[in-house]
């Protein structure tokens, strides 16, 4: 019986050799580094410029009649809620005497107090706030049927063989490239006649319909990019055409729908021509309402800034709440994930 020799490990072959491994190194060349450099910082400067005028308002929005009309103007100074007080109170001139009644009332309310700084006494509540809700609720509502109806025809465009779909989407597309004011003035003989002037529901059918042609492209680019592919292997499984809609096609344009949503309610929210020319009181919108702020004896800015800042607010929490989805919304979905 002969002795098996076992054969050498490699550890007993030899010292065991260090094991290198492969580190990736990215080199950057200094001068693309500097190009990026100076190219965030140009963005940084451009950005900071374009904020001035926002800076400006809600400095102005927060000062008294005397520190907005200083000469030079004042970046440091006491706020003051007088704006804020002004915009949403209906108030009344006092004299010297009734001041000084006023002054001597133990239980006025901190509002009456800031009244009472610039002369004048609360009457009650302003028309901004409702009106600041009647924005609220015609953007909000006829964004709402914009998306949803848009969604729907979308993906009709997207998914059906739809006779002339060509020429329906350009007339889709064409309600968008008159300017309101063009067709503002027939659409007041219109409403006027049909009982619609001046009502939430006018004003709503009427956003919903120019922000629908936009909604329907928008979306439809989007949808376009879903593979044909999820929905029929939905459909072999089972599914309805409708249940493959909710849970196959909603969800993979969720970023699409977002960023329309923004952008209709953008148009809608800032719009002016038809809010002004087609409701007068019962459903006046924000919009027209800040530029009638002039108060008694000059403009009050500090009031102005203050309805311009209530009224920016809203749209920028929305904007920044869907902010992650607003490129590709830029870029007409041609950026993919």
């Amino acid at each position: 019986m002969t002795a098996t020799t076992p054969r050498p490990t490699f550890e007993q072959s030899g010292p065991r050799l260090p094991v290198v491994e492969s580190i990736r190194v990215d080199r950057v060349h200094p001068r693309a580094r500097i190009a990026g450099s100076v190219r965030a910082t140009l963005a940084i400067i451009l950005s900071l410029i374009s904020l001035i005028p926002v800076f400006w308002i809600v400095l102005t929005a927060f000062k008294t009649p005397t520190d907005v009309t200083a000469i030079p103007p004042k970046l440091i100074f006491e706020p003051s809620l007088t704006g804020f007080v002004s915009l949403l109170s209906d108030m009344r001139l006092l004299s010297q005497a009734e001041q000084e009644e006023r002054s001597q009332q133990p239980d006025l309310s901190w509002v009456d107090q800031i009244a009472l700084q610039i002369g004048r006494a609360i009457n009650g509540p302003s028309q901004y706030a409702r009106q600041l809700g009647n924005s609220v609720i015609i953007a909000g509502t006829s964004t709402l049927l914009s998306v949803v109806l848009g969604l729907l025809s979308a993906y009709a465009f997207s998914r059906f063989n739809i006779p002339a779909k060509g020429d329906l989407l350009f007339f889709i597309l064409s309600t968008r490239m008159l300017p309101p004011v063009v067709v503002t003035i027939p659409i007041f003989l219109m409403y006027r006649s049909i009982g619609l002037h001046d009502t939430h529901f006018g004003l709503i059918m009427l956003y919903t319909v120019f922000n629908l042609s936009f909604s329907v492209w928008l979306l439809k680019g989007f949808i376009d990019e879903i593979p044909r592919e999820y929905e029929e292997a939905a459909l072999v499984d089972g599914y309805t055409r409708l249940q493959t809609f909710f849970r196959i096609v909603i969800p993979q344009a969720r970023t699409g729908i977002a960023a329309t949503t923004v952008f209709c309610l953008i148009f809608a929210w800032n719009e002016y021509a038809f809010a002004l020319m087609l409701t007068t009181q019962n459903a006046r919108t924000a919009p027209p309402s800040i530029p009638s702020i002039l108060g008694s004896g000059g403009i009050e800015w500090n009031t102005i800034a203050a309805g311009a800042l209530l009224f920016l607010i809203p749209v920028v929490i929305v904007t920044f709440a869907l902010r992650q989805h607003l490129l590709r919304g830029v870029t007409f979905g041609a950026v993919r994930k």
